[in-house]
């Protein structure tokens, strides 16, 4: 994505030489950027994938999405008229809204709109799920957690636990079943405040995953 200033002086520069008006003057040029660009590697998403989803690959997207006024538009806005508008389904219109504003600049890879990040990791264990949603308790999530002061703000009972955790940021945890003795763990650590903390945590959460598959497994590993 070219620098705003440079993305500006294009746009001018073309709407003088072709007498456009200033928005058209724009998708052009943007459009003729996404040509050099992998869109699909931006969108964390292939075209085929997607594709087979909504009915348009992320060039496809781009240029409705630009045509719509998308740039200005908030997420929730967005992702309401790829629902309502476009008939896309609930989820779909969410991954399609953040790859569009990754593609277009609006916001990093775990990014939130609003300039928090979010780190995602998951895990499945050869366990009940049952099994994994006790290792969550206030004693025995300290075997792998550690002594990281967190506060449990709501819980289902084999379904998800939501905690507030030190520095103000928050943990949502989910458990998914995947067979009669096997299940997955999905965990979203969200309001990080910088990508480089959100760095550090994607690894600790990494680690951490793994100290639990052991304490899962007895410590046999």
């Amino acid at each position: 994505m070219p620098k705003q200033k440079d993305l500006k002086r294009l746009v001018r520069e073309r709407a003088r030489r072709t007498g456009e008006a200033y928005t058209t003057a724009r998708q052009h040029v943007l459009r003729a950027h996404d040509d050099r660009r992998d869109l699909a590697g931006l969108a964390g998403m292939s075209d085929d994938a997607v594709h087979a989803k909504t009915g348009r690959n992320w060039r496809d997207w781009v240029a409705v999405l630009d045509e719509s006024g998308a740039t200005s538009k908030p997420h929730k806005e967005i992702a309401r008229w790829l629902r309502e508008e476009q008939g896309v389904a609930a989820w779909w219109a969410q991954t399609v809204t953040v790859a569009y504003e990754r593609i277009r600049g609006l916001r990093d890879v775990g990014q939130r709109r609003g300039g928090g990040y979010d780190v995602n990791k998951s895990k499945t264990f050869a366990v009940p799920i049952e099994t994994a949603y006790a290792a969550f308790s206030a004693r025995k999530r300290r075997l792998w957690i550690g002594e990281i002061q967190c506060r449990v703000r709501t819980a289902t009972r084999n379904k998800s636990i939501r905690f507030d955790w030190e520095g103000d940021t928050r943990v949502q945890v989910y458990f998914w079943q995947k067979g009669p003795s096997r299940c997955q763990v999905q965990l979203q650590h969200s309001d990080v405040p910088d990508k480089a903390t959100a760095d550090r945590l994607r690894e600790e959460w990494g680690r951490r995953l793994t100290a639990l598959a052991l304490v899962l497994r007895g410590g046999d590993e």
